[in-house]
């Protein structure tokens, strides 16, 4: 199992940018296909971004492309969520999450942290 903390939430104006972190600890992080969902209040959880355990193939959900990367630190456990060009309907918690492969579904993933509110006010 992977423990997953979630941080870098907050409150932020249209046009901002934010960083969100997620450290992983537990079992070899380098297994594991890492993503991050959102899910905003009344609305289903949704894919956002993924990434392999090498850092050679992501994926993204077309609400973010071009404004959101992701990145990951396998010497820090950690993976990174860039957002920029901030809308207010980008207003969500935020989950990172753990699998063992790319997947876009949420179904497929193990692990999954505690969640950070993203904030985004017009």
């Amino acid at each position: 199992q992977v423990q997953l903390v979630e941080s870098g939430g907050g409150l932020v104006q249209a046009g901002g940018s934010l960083r969100l972190s997620c450290a992983a600890s537990g079992r070899t992080f380098r297994s594991y296909a890492m993503g991050w969902f959102r899910q905003a209040p009344g609305k289903e959880r949704e894919f956002v971004a993924a990434i392999s355990w090498s850092g050679v193939s992501t994926y993204y959900a077309d609400s973010v492309k071009g404004r959101f990367t992701i990145s990951s630190d396998n010497a820090k456990n950690t993976v990174y969520l860039q957002m920029n060009s901030l809308k207010p309907e980008d207003t969500a918690v935020y989950y990172c999450a753990a699998s063992s492969a790319l997947y876009t579904d949420s179904s497929k993933y193990e692990d999954w942290g505690q969640g950070t509110q993203v904030t985004v006010s017009s």
